[in-house]
């Protein structure tokens, strides 16, 4: 999730701006099982934050792969000066209508954090701020937060419960994007649906593990973690709107409407 799209430009934001690749033509269907990171699909986020109510720096080095499982790391500061560390990866390319995946399981039940699967478009990259949202809180890992953001206003929005909490289960994450109607789903399930104030901007697919110690209402009371905590996912799909099933986990294979 990106916050604040028309504040003015902090030393923060201003690196982002800077470091941000303009996102790259829309482009077709994919399955990444994460054997490896390609430099061509993901760009890592690396040495700034999205703004002061993020305490942790976007690191490349708390991202890994391990068994062809991504793991986006959050790591603490031992010294307890916030000099924490958090990961985000997001793809080069946007992407429009069709069907957005991810198997992923999170770390123990952690306060004052985040692990999103969320698709993004915004003033960093000279387009209005339109987005679609799995957001897992893990103050509560019995649930997820579902939502959108269109022209920067939040729509849609609602939490839904999870068939096993997200640190004990990997589940998989999908929605489906079309021009009049929004379906996430969990496991293949149906669990909410949007058919007014869409998003209407192609978007980058985004993966991102960070914390707060000033969004205390929504993420919780920022509780330092003793030791790394990660974000784990098995792999991400997107299938273009009109084509079929690409692989047999696939929400469009398994859907129970």
């Amino acid at each position: 999730m990106i916050l604040n799209p028309r504040a003015p430009l902090s030393g923060a934001a201003l690196a982002l701006l800077l470091s941000t690749p303009l996102a790259a033509a829309e482009s077709g269907s994919f399955f990444d099982p994460f054997d490896r990171l390609s430099q061509s699909r993901w760009f890592v986020s690396d040495g700034w934050t999205n703004g002061e109510h993020q305490n942790c720096t976007w690191a490349r080095r708390a991202l890994g792969l391990t068994g062809g499982v991504l793991r986006l790391t959050y790591i603490p500061d031992p010294k307890g000066q916030n000099a924490n560390l958090c990961s985000e990866i997001q793809t080069n390319a946007v992407f429009s209508h069709g069907t957005y995946e991810a198997r992923m399981k999170t770390d123990h039940r952690q306060s004052g954090f985040n692990a999103a699967f969320f698709t993004y478009i915004g003033p960093v990259h000279k387009k209005p701020h339109d987005e679609i949202d799995f957001e897992i809180l893990t103050r509560n890992t019995s649930s997820v937060d579902v939502n959108t953001y269109v022209s920067g206003e939040p729509k849609n929005g609602g939490k839904v419960a999870l068939p096993t909490p997200s640190d004990q289960d990997f589940h998989i994450y999908s929605f489906t994007w079309e021009p009049d109607r929004l379906r996430w789903y969990i496991d293949g399930k149906l669990m909410h649906e949007a058919t007014e104030n869409l998003p209407v901007t192609p978007q980058k697919i985004f993966f991102s593990h960070w914390s707060t110690d000033r969004l205390t209402e929504w993420m919780g009371p920022f509780m330092p973690p003793a030791e790394p905590v990660a974000l784990e996912v098995d792999w991400v799909a997107f299938t273009k709107a009109g084509e079929p099933c690409q692989f047999p986990d696939s929400v469009l294979c398994t859907a129970a409407d």
